[in-house]
């Protein structure tokens, strides 16, 4: 009876040294760090004539989940695509002073960093003009897409193409349409309409490239990118 007694004990007490699996729990895995939040744009305003070409610029500041130090990276391009970028410059605050040339459109964006490099998405872009000496007609802003989106797949034997365009001095617009298989796009489907629309036929499978021109009422022209679609 004592030798069982014993047996037991001895069992228990191993049982409680030992654990479930004898596994020893690894260290708690580092916590992900996340992206600060996006900026907002405040100053130039979209589609804003700035009198002067040095330029306060100035956004809303973003915040961080993980409560880190935000540093901020502000882009100048002159296409709204910023494959031209004449100016990117890291920031601690949410202001910075730029000058620029003169007479000249130009579109700006921000993005925000951690101190552990992680960044947040650009902001939207707004658009500016910089006023030159003597200039008494500003060209209209590059044409923006709204759809179809770059890369899009369209579904059927149609589509709408719909872009967004303005002026500075609010010429009245007309627009140039160039659509087709080939890249860029050579035919022209519709000139001086003053509708922000245009519908295309389709075939099923194929790539398809279109880009805008847009004209002032003074003779001023701005030619767009080459956007993209294609269909299933």
């Amino acid at each position: 009876m004592k030798k069982h007694i014993y047996i037991l004990v001895l069992t228990a007490f191993l049982w409680s040294c030992g654990g479930s699996g004898g596994d020893t729990p690894g260290p708690d895995p580092t916590p992900e760090n996340k992206a600060p939040s996006v900026p907002s744009l405040v100053y130039p305003s979209a589609n804003l004539l700035c009198i002067d070409n040095t330029i306060n610029f100035s956004w809303n500041a973003s915040t961080d989940p993980d409560g880190d130090t935000v540093s901020y990276e502000i882009q100048i391009a002159k296409d709204n695509q910023f494959t031209q970028i004449v100016q990117s410059v890291s920031n601690s605050s949410t202001t910075r002073t730029i000058s620029l040339d003169k007479g000249v459109a130009y579109y700006w964006r921000v993005s925000a960093k951690d101190s552990k490099n992680k960044s947040s998405s650009f902001s939207s872009a707004n658009s500016f003009y910089t006023e030159g000496e003597g200039v008494s007609n500003y060209l209209p802003f590059s044409p923006e897409v709204i759809s179809p989106t770059l890369n899009d797949v369209i579904t059927g034997t149609s589509a709408t193409l719909e872009w967004n365009a303005s002026d500075v001095d609010n010429d009245p617009l007309t627009y140039d349409v160039y659509f087709g298989t080939v890249n860029p796009p050579t035919a022209t489907v519709s000139t001086n309409q003053t509708t922000k629309t245009y519908s295309v036929d389709l075939n099923g499978k194929t790539d398809y490239y279109w880009k805008i021109v847009v004209k002032d009422d003074k003779g001023g022209e701005t030619l767009g990118q080459v956007w993209n679609f294609k269909t299933d």
